[in-house]
C-alpha cells in the first residue's frame, strides 16, 4: 500500500469512527456533515472525496459493521457440530455482538438503518453476498442432512434471526427488561423448535 493509499484509509477510518460516535451521542438528527467533520477533525472536502455524501458515509459505516456481525454469525454456524449447535452458536454470537459493540448494534438496529435497508435492500444484500451465501449454504446443508425443516431458506433465516433481532432491538431501545445473557440461554431451544426437522 502506498503512503497516499494509507493516508486515505486512515482518513476514511477517522470519518467512519467519528460518524458512529456522533450517531451514538446525538442520534440520527445530530448526524450531520458538519458534526462528523467537527468530531473527526477531517476536512469537509475529504468527507465528500471518500464517501460522496453523508448518505455514502452512513452506508459505508453500516456495511462495515454489518460485515463484522455477519462474519461472526457465519463463524458460529460453520464452527458448530450440527444444525442445532449452529442455531445456538448464532444466537449467542448475535447477542454477544450487541453486548460488545452497543454503538454499532444501535446503528444497525436503528430506524435509519431500517429506512436505508428498505430503500436499498437489494444493494445492501448484494454487498454482503459472500456472507449471505455462506449462511444460505449452511441452511441448505442442514436441510439436505435432514436436520433443518424443509422450508425455503429465507424462512429458516427469518425464524432463526427474527426473535434474536427483536430481543436485540428491545434491549437497545433502552427498555431495561431484557437480559441478553438469559436470552442467549433460552432462545436457542425455542428457535430450534421452529427450524428443526
Amino acid at each position: 500500500m502506498s503512503p497516499k493509499q494509507h493516508r486515505g484509509e486512515v482518513t476514511s477510518d477517522l470519518l467512519l469512527d467519528a460518524a458512529l460516535r456522533v450517531f451514538v451521542t446525538s442520534g440520527e438528527q445530530g448526524l450531520t456533515v458538519n458534526a462528523v467533520v467537527r468530531e473527526s477533525g477531517v476536512s469537509l472536502g475529504s468527507l465528500y472525496h471518500h464517501f460522496g455524501s453523508l448518505d455514502g458515509l452512513i452506508g459505508a459505516l453500516s456495511h462495515r459493521w454489518l460485515d463484522r456481525l455477519l462474519g461472526e454469525l457465519t463463524r458460529a454456524l460453520q464452527g458448530a457440530d450440527g444444525a442445532r449447535a449452529g442455531v445456538a452458536g448464532a444466537v449467542r454470537a448475535y447477542l454477544a455482538f450487541v453486548q460488545e459493540h452497543p454503538g454499532p448494534a444501535l446503528l444497525l438496529h436503528s430506524p435509519l438503518a431500517d429506512r436505508k435497508g428498505m430503500a436499498r435492500g437489494r444493494e445492501f444484500r448484494d454487498a454482503q453476498e459472500a456472507r449471505v451465501s455462506e449462511v444460505a449454504r449452511w441452511i441448505q446443508l442442514g436441510i439436505d442432512a435432514g436436520e433443518l425443516a424443509p422450508l425455503p431458506a429465507p424462512l429458516i433465516e427469518s425464524l432463526l434471526m427474527g426473535p434474536v433481532v427483536a430481543v436485540a432491538r428491545r434491549s437497545l431501545s433502552g427498555i431495561d427488561d431484557v437480559d441478553l445473557d438469559e436470552a442467549a440461554r433460552l432462545l436457542p431451544d425455542r428457535i430450534w423448535r421452529s427450524v428443526g426437522a
